[in-house]
């Protein structure tokens, strides 16, 4: 029998986490349109793969969109892969994070969903929902509505979640650990 790979402070620390997601993208974010959000739900997301690993970023990002969207508009599947891919990133690129407290490591590891994701992907899923009869109009003018919006907002959260690993607050948890130290 196979040991479960997730502990339960793993299971409550990414609930949590998801929680927080949720509550970031639903509760606090300004949402001027329909189609555009500004939020830092990507954060709790990305630390669930950074802290636990690519399953668990993918899981938390997954579940978190899952349910706040059920909360709004209800779930469409092509919105949802943006978060998985902050998840995923976060987790792929964990053995890079933790070698050393880097702002441009952050930087790097936080680009690829910010691009591919919530930049290309998530411009091209809104319109084919909203384009209506002009889906290559309405990915281009979305596209840079929100390479503004996403350039900004990925300051700000690579900052946060710099500023969070610096902090220490995972190590004090017990959550996160230097390499060679044991929990």
């Amino acid at each position: 029998m196979e040991k479960n790979k997730f502990s339960t402070k793993t299971l409550t620390t990414c609930a949590l986490l998801t929680a927080m997601a949720v509550i970031l993208a639903r509760f606090v974010a300004i949402t001027p349109s329909e189609t555009t959000r500004i939020s830092f739900e990507a954060v709790p997301i990305f630390l669930a793969g950074m802290l636990f690993g690519p399953v668990a970023g993918v899981l938390v990002g997954f579940v978190s969109d899952f349910i706040g969207a059920l909360m709004s508009f209800g779930f469409n599947p092509i919105f949802c892969v943006p978060p998985i891919l902050y998840g995923l990133c976060g987790g792929l690129f964990r053995p890079m994070l933790w070698k050393a407290d880097s702002l441009w490591r952050v930087a790097l590891a936080f680009l690829p969903p910010v691009v591919i994701g919530s930049l290309l992907w998530q411009s091209g899923a809104l319109a084919l929902v909203y384009g209506g009869g002009a889906k290559m109009a309405f990915f281009m003018t979305k596209l840079v509505e929100r390479g503004i919006q996403f350039a900004i907002i990925y300051v700000l959260d690579v900052l946060i979640i710099y500023g969070l690993c610096r902090s220490n607050l995972f190590r004090a948890a017990g959550i996160m650990q230097k390499k060679g130290e044991t929990l």
